[in-house]
């Protein structure tokens, strides 16, 4: 199962990661804490202090078009907001 799905860069996530110490991944619908926290582990090489995570479900959108209503519906997915220890970093951009 790949767990990390993608790193979550945002102003809001930079700024905790600056300040808090946190970074926010999507992952898979089905890791738990603890495989989150052995995968960050090992790919990064950093010490992880906590994990929290979050599910959102899909939701429901529409549009308007010359042919009529549109309806669809975004992907559901899972979101991790890993704390690392002090002193610990993850870089995104290094390998850009």
């Amino acid at each position: 199962m790949d767990i990390l799905i993608k790193p979550i860069v945002t102003e809001k996530m930079t700024a905790q990661g600056e300040t808090l110490n946190r970074y926010g991944f999507i992952v898979d619908k089905r890791a738990n804490k603890l495989q989150i926290r052995k995968t960050i582990e090992e790919m990064y090489g950093v010490k992880v202090q906590a994990v929290n995570t979050m599910r959102y479900g899909g939701k429901l959108k529409s549009r308007y078009t010359r042919s009529g209503i549109q309806e669809g519906k975004t992907a559901s997915y899972k979101k991790a907001v890993v704390t690392l220890a002090e002193g610990d970093t993850i870089d995104f951009y290094s390998n850009i």
